[in-house]
């Protein structure tokens, strides 16, 4: 026994790991040095064999106990003076190890499956909508292919007259058990039956309509309650509307989820709604009513006078209702943007002029608008006088 390593050092674990240590201290070592990933490396198979020994032992709280009291002398009584796997179930002590390594025990167990029901698969497809249907909710039919049990055969997958018979490999139970040699020893295995693949029956003679499966596929239109509140990319389940169950199971679930469409006004997040809207230069200076578009249609907000570019306001509840409670509703954000002109006349450049120079201090001349027409008339009278 002095050649052995202790087995808290083949693990890297500490004397106090507990069992999740252990456990992941050995999950590390198994990917690394597993036979399966280092085929013919015979140091890869000595170190995975030393880091199994040291993990048998160590996730036993009895045989742990053992160890702690008396080192590697506790199991000196085992095959050849070392430590004998041939008394413990290795697949209760590695199987969930290794099925979380490689999806099967060393490459070759599959985890029980049974013939029993079954719920069947979910089916998912999509639906969209406007970011108004979303808000408020909608009603939507989609038209989809589900399977339907077979008219025919009544959903056995037997032609008329007959009937399925009982699988004579594994005896009507879907499943076959097998020993086979590992590194620990004899290992047992249980897999799904390669005849009847898993179901306990043998169809001799199926179905013309449904070629044995019991089920045909049938396009069919389904009613779709989107609730209010429901965002992009969430999706609506509607019980027993997925695919057939097994052995006498319920069907699945159809999953529906919801695409909203964008809008051109409006941006959501969560439950907030934020947008934009538009107010002139008086209405930001002197103040006054504006009208904002929301999703319950527009509304009059008072513009406080002296307000900013770029000010944005809170309009409370007004806002997308909650998936639970659609008396619970979000805040609507706007951004006041004041507008400048890009198309002015004469007539307003000149006073927009009046206006600035005011702003500065300078002289205004008021009478600027109002003398044109008095010296058209002059120029006129001139040349009258002139002809006469």
């Amino acid at each position: 026994m002095a050649d052995k390593r202790d087995y808290y050092e083949v693990l890297g674990v500490s004397r106090g790991a507990s069992d999740s240590e252990i456990k992941s201290a050995y999950r590390k070592l198994a990917k690394k040095y597993h036979p399966d990933i280092n085929p013919g490396d015979k140091e890869a198979e000595v170190k995975f064999k030393e880091a199994s020994e040291a993990y048998a032992v160590l996730s036993d709280n009895e045989k742990r106990r053992q160890y702690d009291q008396f080192g590697h002398a506790a199991f000196d009584g085992g095959a050849g003076g070392g430590f004998d796997f041939s008394d413990m179930n290795m697949d209760d002590i590695f199987g969930d190890i290794f099925g979380d390594i490689f999806g099967s025990f060393g490459g070759g167990r599959s985890r029980s499956q049974s013939n029993g029901p079954m719920k069947g698969q979910n089916v998912r497809t999509s639906v969209r909508v406007t970011f108004e249907e979303a808000c408020f909710g909608v009603e939507k039919e989609i038209d989809i292919t589900l399977k339907e049990e077979c008219s025919t055969c009544h959903g056995t997958g037997a032609k008329p007259g007959t009937s399925p018979e009982t699988c004579s490999k594994c005896g009507g139970k879907g499943q076959v058990v097998f020993t086979q040699q590992s590194l620990f020893g004899m290992v047992r295995n249980v897999q799904a039956c390669p005849d009847c693949r898993g179901t306990g029956k043998i169809i001799r003679s199926k179905c013309p309509e449904c070629g044995g499966s019991g089920y045909v596929n049938k396009r069919k239109k389904i009613s779709v309650s989107i609730p209010a509140g429901i965002d992009n990319g969430q999706c609506v389940r509607i019980r027993d509307k997925g695919e057939p169950g097994i052995n006498g199971g319920s069907r699945g679930d159809l999953l529906v989820e919801v695409i909203v469409s964008r809008h051109p006004v409006f941006q959501r997040q969560d439950r907030d709604i934020y947008s934009t809207s538009p107010i002139t230069f008086a209405q930001a200076a002197l103040g006054g009513d504006v009208r904002i578009k929301t999703i319950d249609g527009e509304v009059i907000y008072t513009v406080k006078p002296g307000t900013q570019t770029d000010t944005r306001v809170r309009l409370r509840n007004k806002g997308v209702p909650s998936l639970r409670n659609r008396q619970v509703r979000g805040d609507h954000y706007v951004t006041l943007v004041v507008e400048v002109p890009t198309d002015m006349t004469q007539e307003q450049k000149d006073l927009l002029i009046q206006f600035d120079k005011a702003m500065k201090g300078e002289a205004v001349d008021a009478d600027i608008v109002e003398e044109k027409p008095e010296e058209n008339k002059k120029k006129k009278k001139n040349i009258f006088n002139k002809k006469k």
